[in-house]
């Protein structure tokens, strides 16, 4: 009688642990997007740059309903969309604090420590991710509708590599820099951040 009993419990507590991960991989992608969104809101903002037409659209579509009320908490201080930034925030804190309650248990300190991680990681693979992006266009389709937009949002990066990095044979090497310098960044600000815990 035993058996059947341990059988049917290790059966609902992997069905516990699949409905978990399952409700983690939704709340990782839903957090992801909107947060990789809102960081992009405001990074436009920061260089100034418009996107085209139907990215702008989707951009602010995305964003405009947790964005526009907390602009009227924080309003643009230094020309800058804090708003977007501090909406992004808040997202890694409900998508960390969802977490921590189904797997871990809550924890204030740990929610802060997980979440400003989470935000680092999110900033520099951003960057990441964009100059990535500009690299692909310059190879296959560097007159591609986006990729002006693309190369507006990584010139502040690049800008002062190009003129320490020279190029190597007609070749520009200061993205591949860029991207070295951001995964060291990230590490120094992940062992920052870990030391306070």
């Amino acid at each position: 009688m035993r058996g059947p009993v341990l059988h049917n419990g290790l059966f609902l507590w992997e069905i516990g642990n699949v409905l978990n991960s399952i409700l983690t991989l939704v709340v990782d992608t839903v957090a992801a997007i909107l947060g990789g969104v809102l960081l992009l809101r405001f990074w436009m903002q920061v260089v100034r740059v418009r996107p085209p037409s139907a990215l702008g659209q989707f951009i602010f579509q995305l964003t405009d309903w947790l964005v526009r009320p907390l602009r009227r908490l924080l309003p643009g201080v230094g020309g800058y969309d804090w708003a977007s930034l501090i909406a992004a925030f808040l997202v890694i804190l409900l998508a960390v604090g969802i977490q921590l309650a189904l797997f871990i248990g809550f924890s204030v300190e740990l929610l802060v420590l997980m979440s400003l991680i989470r935000f680092f990681e999110w900033v520099f693979y951003g960057f990441m991710g964009l100059l990535i992006i500009e690299a692909i266009f310059s190879w296959v389709n560097p007159h591609a509708p986006l990729a002006p937009f693309i190369r507006a949002l990584n010139d502040p990066l690049l800008r002062p590599l190009r003129k320490v990095v020279p190029l190597i044979g007609g070749i520009d090497l200061s993205p591949l820099v860029a991207l070295i310098l951001l995964r060291i960044a990230l590490m120094v600000v992940t062992s920052l951040i870990m030391s306070l815990a």
